[in-house]
């Protein structure tokens, strides 16, 4: 809700700075976007009136225009602007911009840079151009609230202010304005309007509250009823109709102040009848709409459900199919309005409409919902009505209109209103507690300054003692229990002003273990230099062939939204790699040499139990990174250290060519020494089985078969957690891959599947007190076959070397002229420990020629010759 300082101060005194303003309504409970400041950076921006026109001599597009800025010599201003035409534009008032002077910006075919714009003299076609004529948005304003005349080209200055060439545009027009933007939630439509803010304002800084004038001065003899009748079938979809007809209307251009409040206000000026419907919309929050009367045929208003495929042609010009959930208001014969969505076109004012019959009605929010969304139509007015407004103040915001068409003298009001509202909306009474308030906020703020919370928000409050009979305003959706009053208490009296305190809890908070880990995760990638990345988890079902995943693998096996916003968020992601490879080919589109990201989050895989089952949700991580520094072995031993941290080391990491994610030649899968094979739930599922087993004992089995079958089960869970099991992925990523996301280099990721990390996690740290005994090392290299794997000799060494080994590093891994065709030299460092006593060198030579033994034995592997 956009609220302009200068109109608030219309219903309610606002003495403070804008800043201190937004800062206590805050502190009140509304919430605030931004502060809007305009053209605060505006100089040497004056009223300049067009005194020539001439065709450009150089230039067909361009016209050289003579314009009168107070100065003497008209200065001279070249324009492409399409509504600057010789002969019609002549004595017109526009803004101009001097030369050195500075604009807020950005100029007409210039990228926004959010920097204000300095204007000089220039050059165009060999004519210079010593000035520049200025568009709405050149001023600050968005293109949307460009006056309806203005809105493709140069601004037209409002004729009904007394504008002199040379006057300071700012001055003369009140530009300098402050804005500020709220967000209101859908429970608090009364916010979503001046006197709505007015009165959150005025309750705030404790202000009196001055509601807008609709005292009607000179009505007409001839009533509202004599022209038209109304009728509602559906009063479920429409509570309250309420029509007023104005007469010898003037349609014209609206006055200034009433388009600048629009424009501040977000809305563009189109003419004076348009402009007030909107303007009261503003002001009251309640959406009007005005008809030519000319249109109505049989003088009569009928609001039902439209006919399952009945047509209707709105005021953008669109036909639109209807269907009978839809709500139309229709004259004796036809459609001339979408209820709470928009109006039609053939009852849209035209320049020569001379009556009109202006709606203020109320709609069912729900239904307005629904059909603005199936209509793909969501106006300013739909807005509104889908939160459910007030329908008792329909009347007063007709009453509005009427009265300002009154004093803006552009039409005869008629007697009375044709006013429909069978069923009235009455106030809800609510019994409040004033202990039972101050418990919940902690606080001990006395009956009576409770009470006057509460009636600055117009809310009446009767009783005594501790309770107060408190009755809300009808405007007030929000206001049914007691908890909404204490919530009206606390925020009136100021969050900042309750005392901060603890839970009461026997039990000490806690973060819950598995968040303990993934925040352990975090940490550890963060270290390791390695920022974090979140996606959505709504993605393109397309995503698994742009990383070539096969037609029948399960990572296509997709939970579908019924309602998506489209069809790249329509399904759930079961991985994150696209999503790891969308945001690295952002980077690398925009030019970033190096990344190193990951990302830790939920996966989403459908039960085959049928639709009604959710879906498991287990957590992966995605590490991904490319530039200066990253290669595999980069990113193995990145992934050793993260496992590391949860006390994972007995990896392996076995070789993959059929992925089609990764370069057949640099993948690897990793295996983790224990888990729980690739079901992550199948050790707790037979427990599970186990613990039923035993809860439900049969009348026709034994109790010792039950408890053997039970053991059994149970030894077959702790064989599953002692298994080898699979718990990601990780390689580079195959270059047609890579390709399909713009990126023309080398990429590295990695998915592991968090959910067997940790059931596998072993997080306990335990001291173990530092070796008094010395280390001794060998360095051995031996030849071996090359499709032999490192790991697979390193598992072997280690083996082979006992307690007395202490580690095994590789070092080095040679291929060329020295070693034969076929085979490889892997070169390891050993160290041996004793943790008793010191080794002699008996002790260790008899280890180290097992090892040598071993390998030779089981690898056919030698020492290499030096």
């Amino acid at each position: 809700m956009l609220v302009p300082v200068e109109w608030l101060n219309d219903y309610t005194k606002m003495d403070k700075s804008t800043q201190e303003f937004a800062d206590r309504m805050t502190m009140s409970g509304s919430n605030l976007e931004v502060i809007n400041f305009y053209n605060k950076t505006m100089e040497k921006v004056v009223v300049g009136k067009i005194v020539s026109i001439d065709k450009h001599p150089q230039a067909d597009h361009l016209v050289v225009c003579k314009v009168d800025v107070g100065s003497g010599e008209p200065v001279t201003v070249i324009t492409g602007a399409p509504n600057i035409v010789k002969g019609t534009s002549e004595g017109w008032a526009v803004p101009v911009v001097l030369a050195g002077g500075t604009v807020p910006g950005p100029m007409h075919g210039q990228p926004d840079t959010g920097e204000p714009v300095h204007v000089e003299s220039h050059e165009m076609r060999g004519i210079m151009s010593n000035a520049v004529m200025l568009a709405c948005t050149e001023l600050g304003y968005d293109d949307k609230v460009a006056p309806y005349s203005s809105r493709e080209g140069i601004w037209i200055l409002p004729a009904d202010v007394d504008l002199q060439a040379g006057d300071d545009l700012e001055e003369a027009l009140g530009l300098k304005q402050d804005v500020v933007d709220f967000e209101i939630t859908p429970i608090r439509p009364d916010c979503l309007c001046m006197v709505g803010m007015a009165r959150e304002s005025a309750a705030t800084f404790g202000e009196e509250l001055h509601y807008p004038d609709t005292k009607i001065e000179h009505e007409d003899s001839e009533k509202s009823s004599d022209y038209i009748s109304i009728e509602i079938k559906d009063p479920d979809l429409c509570p309250r109709y309420c029509a007023r007809i104005i007469k010898d209307v003037k349609i014209g251009e609206s006055p200034w102040w009433i388009q600048k409040r629009l424009m501040l206000g977000g809305m563009r000026p189109i003419n004076n009848i348009v402009d007030l419907t909107n303007f009261v919309m503003l002001e009251y929050g309640q959406p009007m709409h005005a008809f030519d009367l000319r249109t109505i045929e049989d003088n009569k208003i009928v609001v039902e459900r439209a006919q399952n495929g009945e047509k209707f042609t709105t005021l953008d010009g669109q036909e639109r199919t209807l269907d009978s959930t839809m709500l139309l208001i229709k004259d004796g014969r036809k459609g001339s309005a979408i209820a709470g969505v928009m109006g039609g076109l053939q009852s849209e004012i035209q320049n020569d409409t001379t009556t009109i019959l202006v709606e203020s009605a109320t709609f069912n929010g729900e239904n307005i919902r629904h059909t603005g969304k199936k209509l793909g139509l969501r106006t300013e007015a739909a807005i509104r009505f889908e939160k459910s407004l007030d329908p008792n103040q329909c009347r007063d915001a007709a009453d509005r209109f009427c009265r300002l068409v009154e004093l803006l003298g552009i039409g005869t009001v008629c007697e009375g209103a044709v006013d429909v509202y069978p069923n009235v909306k009455q106030p809800v009474k609510t019994d409040v507690r004033v202990s039972r308030v101050n418990k919940v906020l902690g606080t001990d703020i006395p009956r009576a300054d409770m009470e006057s919370y509460l009636r600055s928000l117009e809310i009446e409050v009767e009783g005594e003692g501790d309770i107060m009979v408190c009755t809300s305003p009808t405007i007030r959706n929000d206001l049914s229990i007691e908890e909404d009053y204490v919530e009206e208490v606390g925020r009136m009296y100021g969050f900042d002003r309750i005392p901060m305190t603890l839970p009461k809890n026997s039990t000490p908070a806690e973060t819950p273990k598995d968040r303990q880990m993934r925040n352990l995760a975090r940490d550890t990638l963060c270290s390791m230099g390695f920022n974090e990345i979140q996606t959505y988890s709504f993605v393109d079902p397309a995503g698994p062939d742009k990383i070539r995943i096969p037609e029948d693998s399960w990572e296509r096996n997709f939970v579908e939204i019924k309602n998506p916003l489209g069809d790249e968020t329509s399904v759930m992601r079961t991985l994150l790699t696209p999503n790891m490879m969308d945001v690295l080919g952002r980077n690398y589109a925009r030019s970033v040499e190096s990344v190193r990201c990951y990302e830790v989050g939920k996966t989403f895989i459908p039960k085959d139990t049928g639709e009604k089952d959710l879906p498991d949700e287990p957590y992966s991580i995605c590490i991904g990174m490319y530039g200066e520094g990253a290669d595999f072995f980069t990113l193995k031993g990145v992934v050793e250290a993260l496992l590391e941290e949860f006390g994972i080391r007995d990896l392996n990491f076995e070789a993959e060519t059929e992925y089609g994610v990764y370069h057949p030649g640099r993948c690897a899968r990793i295996i983790a020494g224990k888990g729980t094979g690739n079901d992550p739930h199948s050790a707790d599922k037979i427990r599970e089985m186990s613990d039923k087993l035993q809860s439900k004992k049969a009348e026709d089995i034994d109790t010792e078969d039950i408890d053997m079958m039970s053991d059994m089960i149970r030894m077959m869970a702790d064989s599953a957690m002692n298994q080898p099991c699979e718990i990601g992925i990780m390689g580079e990523v195959h270059p047609d891959v890579a390709a399909n996301y713009g990126i023309s280099g080398r990429v590295y990721v990695c998915e592991i599947m968090f959910n067997l990390v940790q059931m596998m996690a072993d997080t306990e740290v335990s001291y173990h007190p530092l070796p008094i005994y010395p280390s001794t090392s060998r360095d051995i290299a031996v030849v071996l076959d090359d499709d032999i794997a490192v790991g697979t000799i390193e598992k072997a060494i280690r083996k082979a070397g006992g307690k007395l080994l202490e580690s095994v590093k590789l070092f080095d891994i040679y291929r060329g002229e020295q070693v034969d065709k076929g085979k490889k030299s892997a070169a390891f460092t050993l160290t041996y420990r004793d943790l008793s006593k010191t080794l002699t060198d008996e002790e260790t030579n008899a280890v180290h020629a097992k090892v040598l033994e071993e390998l030779e034995k089981d690898f056919n592997a030698v020492l290499r010759e030096e």
